[in-house]
């Protein structure tokens, strides 16, 4: 009888607890989707400026790829930003890769991440992530440890090479499948 009402107890005490956090998931849901918007769109903005809007394409997600915008001013497609999810140390490293109709990659925008800071988070700043900007994609970027003395070759992370490589990689396949799907500007 004792252990009856203990659980008795743990059940209205547990199912309190879930219609509370129901509650608050329910509060908080469409402010966090609008902030996401929000990111999303002025990081399309930041990585191809030419671009006055943007249109979501309807795709098939293909390895990290799982989003694409077409970017366009004055009805002429100016590139694509192409959200990726690589995988990089402490888990998923969201961003978006812009890719011009020439081929060249414009920059690229962390929107999140869970990697170490101080070490891995350091790919959010200037000084790494401007590495991707006007980059030619005619050979895959690859990840050095010494400075940098090839146009495809990206600098490291000093103590994060881990989250290097995964940001490489997520650009690698944006442009991968830019010119697989994308070129052009063909559809």
């Amino acid at each position: 009888m004792k252990i009856f009402k203990l659980a008795l107890r743990l059940f209205i005490v547990a199912g309190m607890a879930g219609a509370i956090l129901g509650a608050a998931h329910a509060v908080t849901e469409k402010p966090i989707a609008e902030q996401q918007k929000k990111a999303n769109s002025e990081a399309m903005k930041l990585i191809l400026p030419k671009a006055e809007q943007f249109n979501k394409l309807e795709i098939s997600p293909k390895g990290d790829v799982i989003e694409v915008n077409e970017g366009k001013s004055s009805e002429k497609t100016e590139g694509y930003a192409i959200k990726v999810t690589p995988k990089g140390y402490a888990g998923a490293i969201t961003m978006m890769v812009g890719v011009s109709t020439d081929g060249k990659v414009q920059g690229i925008k962390i929107l999140s991440h869970s990697e170490t800071p101080g070490l891995g988070a350091n790919a959010t700043e200037p000084a790494f992530s401007d590495q991707y900007k006007d980059k030619a994609t005619d050979k895959a970027l690859e990840v050095v440890k010494r400075p940098v003395t090839s146009e495809n070759e990206i600098q490291a992370i000093t103590g994060s090479t881990i989250t290097s490589k995964a940001v490489t990689k997520g650009v690698n396949e944006a442009v991968e499948y830019y010119k697989s799907e994308l070129k052009g500007g063909q559809k």
